[in-house]
């Protein structure tokens, strides 16, 4: 079942966000930064956040001083990800999957991935949300591995369970602070789930101490733990 066919949860990136309502990028951050906007409706994928739509819609008008949602554009977000539907909930997400994942899903790195999806060997993405692309993690599940010369495109069971037991907090989890601070806390977490070429996750470690925004996913109906 490709991309086209499956129904997903409708979703919202910060660019989308910001063209709903007919502002830049920095302001949906400035509207974070003052605490009128937070991440309790955000799904976060691979270091970003995604809205779920149906929040996007409300959050506008809701505001000390209204402010009307472009509904064309509402409706294109919608025509985009469809078919789907207007999730309400956190809990009603299945787990989501961007490029930071899949690399320490598979094992592969982000080049790699980038290389085989832009030449069509790999499963298009689910979703292209503020130009990134995503996945259901079911998708990645049931797609045929790509040819690899050295590398067999296999899933980590450790890996796949901890996103679907709400448990992985390894890259991609966090929104990240930037400047020289943000090497750090992603050298942290790259101890728990080491990239390519970093050898084996030593899941035995102790989580880092930093204050992260965990990946909210919920398990799918019909998944019990890893394959």
């Amino acid at each position: 079942m490709d991309a086209s066919e499956k129904r997903r949860p409708f979703l919202a990136g910060v660019q989308d966000f910001a063209a709903v309502y007919g502002v830049r990028g920095a302001q949906v951050s400035q509207w974070v930064t003052r605490g009128a906007l937070t991440y309790e409706h955000a799904v976060i994928v691979s270091g970003s956040p995604y809205w779920l739509l149906s929040y996007v819609k409300e959050f506008g008008p809701a505001r000390a001083r209204p402010k009307e949602p472009i509904e064309s554009v509402l409706n294109e977000l919608v025509e985009q990800q469809s078919p789907g539907w207007g999730a309400r909930n956190m809990d009603e997400l299945p787990p989501i999957v961007g490029m930071q994942e899949c690399e320490v899903l598979f094992g592969v790195s982000q080049r790699s991935i980038a290389d085989r999806v832009g030449k069509g060997i790999w499963i298009t993405p689910d979703y292209r949300l503020s130009g990134s692309p995503l996945w259901l993690l079911d998708t990645v599940l049931e797609a045929e591995a790509p040819a690899a010369r050295t590398v067999q495109w296999v899933p980590d069971p450790a890996v796949v369970a901890a996103l679907c037991e709400c448990r992985y907090d390894g890259p991609g989890s966090a929104i990240l602070p930037r400047g020289p601070a943000a090497r750090k806390k992603a050298d942290a977490a790259a101890r728990n789930w080491p990239l390519p070429g970093q050898g084996k996750a030593r899941l035995e470690k102790p989580e880092p101490e930093w204050v992260r925004v965990r990946t909210r996913t919920r398990t799918m109906r019909g998944w019990e733990g890893a394959r």
